[in-house]
């Protein structure tokens, strides 16, 4: 059956009364998250996590993916009105957009926003269902000794990827890694930093471990900052949509950042803050108006959230595909797969497969949604910008609380979500990524047994993990995914930061 087949046949799927619904609520819910600042799409998944495992497993994912995009729908919003960019991948945005508003042009910016999004969106949600199938056929040749340096290059890409330093990525990493050996070891039988307490003989919750890292660490983390980070909003002035000329100088931005976003998005080494940077300065480049660089250049706003977007649906690439999260939101994405039995990846495509094609085509149906949610209703979304820090925070706290002791009622559970949350506070203080604990959680146990097949066959050799032609070349790749966020940011951020001297003087 060929791609257009296949992806109808998931449209099937995503317009099903109750999909429809759950991803109405999830593109509505990610919105509302997006414009929220400090409030991402990795927290939001997390704290469902415990309160959809009994839920159809379709839906949950259809909302959870809903949430992704919303969320990168949202951010603009903050970072144009607010001049608070939610993530990282939001500061390229801030800079023009939130010039556009001070000049009294907030709505022509927020309208190049969403409009760039729904047409990122959609050309690289086409993209993914007719890359998608290829990279199934290719992973399906692997073995063990594959496997395991696709794992090992997960590992190291995480590190690199999330964060300023690849040395506290790799720490991060080697803590979810350590908690992972907790449990039985499934060859041997044998208890392992179970600490004799029976609660902890199946592992540590994925759930739980999401849960407490990304919402009790936040929640944590925001009550020790000083101040009510209570910032000016800027009033949207006139009309939110563009002029012809703001056309004329947007559409070429979209189908730009698109082509930028989407494959940086599929890399592995990728991420939504890469494209960004290196649209805005592939904008700065190709302008007419390069003189309005710095003081609120629509093309600022329409190429980096275009590549934005687009780089949502190329990192579902990978997580499809190979089950390998490029970002946070992706890896709890991940852990919301696991929770129902399922390990996203080739044979994913072979045993669930109106599962994985209702999940590419319910995208193509939230991004219809986000288009007539924002425009229409951004008076709304603004508003949500007055809701008190202290109230938002201890409700997130409450929350998690209550949809962890819902999904697993024991004090030990309770403990550990105490014990990650407080963990979750340390890495952000000390300036530790958050997302490849959760990584190493789930993939080591997976790496571990991959390893272990390999060396099994090959009798103890260890030059089985460089036999193949396909191991080396994965190894290798995790050789320079050390180095290529580095370069690349330094050219991406290079541009932002002269640019951003620039208006300074």
């Amino acid at each position: 059956m060929d791609t257009f087949s296949l992806l109808l046949q998931g449209l099937g799927v995503a317009v099903e009364p109750s999909n429809l619904l759950f991803a109405l609520v999830g593109v509505t819910l990610g919105t509302a998250v997006g414009v929220l600042p400090g409030i991402g799409p990795a927290l939001t998944v997390a704290l469902l996590l415990p309160v959809t495992f009994k839920l159809d497993p379709a839906g949950s994912l259809i909302m959870f993916a809903g949430i992704y995009y919303g969320g990168m729908y949202g951010g603009s919003t903050t970072s144009i009105l607010l001049n608070t960019p939610g993530e990282s991948a939001s500061i390229v945005t801030a800079l023009e957009g939130n010039k556009m508003a001070r000049a009294g042009r907030g709505g022509p910016a927020l309208a190049t926003a969403a409009i760039g999004s729904f047409v990122a969106g959609l050309i690289a949600t086409i993209a993914l269902a007719c890359i998608a199938p290829w990279v199934v056929k290719f992973a399906l040749s692997f073995g063990p000794a594959e496997y395991f340096a696709l794992m090992v290059l997960a590992f190291v890409t995480v590190s690199a990827a999330f964060g300023d330093s690849t040395l506290r990525g790799l720490t991060a990493l080697f803590i979810g890694l350590t908690l992972g050996l907790i449990g039985i070891d499934l060859q041997t039988g044998q208890a392992r930093l179970a600490f004799g307490i029976p609660d902890l003989l199946d592992g540590v919750e994925v759930t739980t471990l999401a849960v407490a890292l990304f919402a009790v660490g936040e929640t944590l983390s925001v009550a020790a900052a000083k101040g009510d980070g209570n910032e000016a909003i800027e009033p949207v002035k006139g009309s939110v949509w563009m002029n012809r000329e703001d056309w004329k100088r947007s559409w070429m931005s979209w189908l730009r950042g698109t082509v930028i976003g989407f494959p940086i998005g599929a890399m592995p080494a990728g991420g939504a803050e890469i494209g960004t940077f290196l649209s805005y300065a592939t904008e700065k480049r190709f302008s007419k108006h390069k003189e309005e660089f710095g003081s609120g250049a629509i093309e600022g706003v329409a190429g980096p959230e275009a590549a934005n977007n687009a780089s949502a649906a190329g990192t579902l690439v990978p997580l499809l595909t190979l089950g390998l999260p490029t970002t946070a939101t992706a890896a709890i994405m991940l852990a919301g797969f696991q929770q129902y039995g399922l390990q996203p990846g080739p044979l994913l495509f072979t045993s669930n497969p109106e599962l994985v094609w209702g999940l590419i085509a319910s995208l193509l149906v939230a991004n219809f949604m986000l288009l007539i949610l924002n425009l229409p209703m951004i008076g709304l979304w603004v508003k949500l910008l007055s809701i008190p820090r202290h109230w938002l925070y201890a409700g997130i706290l409450l929350f998690a609380t209550l949809g962890t002791i819902g999904a697993n009622p024991s004090v030990v559970e309770l403990g550990l979500l105490l014990a990650f949350g407080l963990l979750g506070y340390v890495l952000r203080r000390f300036g530790y990524p958050i997302a490849p604990v959760v990584v190493g959680l789930i993939l080591g146990p997976l790496a571990e047994q991959q390893l272990r097949r390999a060396l099994a066959i090959s009798q103890g050799d260890l030059t089985v993990l460089v036999h193949s032609p396909i191991s080396i070349t994965l190894l290798a790749l995790a050789a320079l995914a050390l180095v290529v966020p580095l370069i690349m940011r330094m050219r991406g951020k290079g541009e932002v930061l002269s640019q951003v001297a620039a208006s300074e003087d």
